[in-house]
């Protein structure tokens, strides 16, 4: 969590899941699934698209598994670090 917050992605708290929700909205994207494809291509960081938790069309969460490997999360923060230069808001 102190890796997201030091890059400035909004997220949500998990109470005993191993899972964070991200709050995508400040790039723009109408579709969740569009953005997942752009993080994973250009970034590097696989991610699900929220939407496909809720049964309301929520379009500006993705879902990031953290049950891994502690290096694994290091080298995926160390990616994310460059989302915003990676990824323009639209």
């Amino acid at each position: 969590m102190d890796g997201l917050d030091r890059i400035g992605l909004g997220h949500t708290f998990p109470q005993g899941a191993y899972y964070i929700l991200l709050d995508i909205g400040e790039f723009g994207y109408d579709s969740d699934l569009e953005f997942c494809e752009t993080l994973a291509r250009d970034v590097g960081v696989g991610a699900v698209p929220g939407s496909s938790f809720f049964r309301e069309p929520v379009n500006h969460l993705i879902r990031l598994h953290f049950a891994k490997k502690d290096e694994t999360l290091y080298e995926s923060l160390n990616r994310l670090e460059s989302i915003y230069k990676k990824i323009p808001k639209r």
